[in-house]
């Protein structure tokens, strides 16, 4: 049951910041809850595409995660006893840095990566 939750809150949040990239890339107006906030309103070209890059890699991270969960990707399960590790640790240093972040708005994030970072640790020691 806790494995389970565990990766469906690991998804949502996956989908979450996912999407928030992609709408980044898309032109929304919500560079200030990015990138330190450095890029107020709409992402200049160029961190647009930085915003797919940034959604490719959480996709990445998130293969990961399901194929060690053997929900998915069975492809992937032989290399996912070291790389959830580095899922881990890119999640925990998401908590640091949302947390430290000079844009009051993209603090927001911060407890998003702890609640991921908590649901790895939990999928990785299971």
């Amino acid at each position: 049951m806790l494995d389970t939750l565990a990766l469906y809150s690991f998804m949502f949040f996956s989908a979450v910041l996912i999407l928030f990239q992609l709408s980044l890339a898309l032109g929304a107006p919500w560079g200030a809850a990015s990138m330190g906030g450095k890029y107020p309103g709409v992402y200049p070209s160029k961190m647009r595409f930085v915003a797919v890059v940034n959604a490719a890699v959480i996709g990445l991270l998130s293969a990961v995660v399901l194929a060690h969960a053997e929900f998915a990707f069975p492809v992937l399960h032989s290399i996912t006893n070291w790389a959830i590790w580095i899922v881990a640790a890119f999640y925990g240093l998401s908590i640091i840095m949302n947390s430290i972040t000079p844009s009051k708005i993209e603090r927001i994030w911060a407890p998003v990566a702890l609640l991921q970072t908590l649901s790895v640790l939990y999928i990785a020691l299971n």
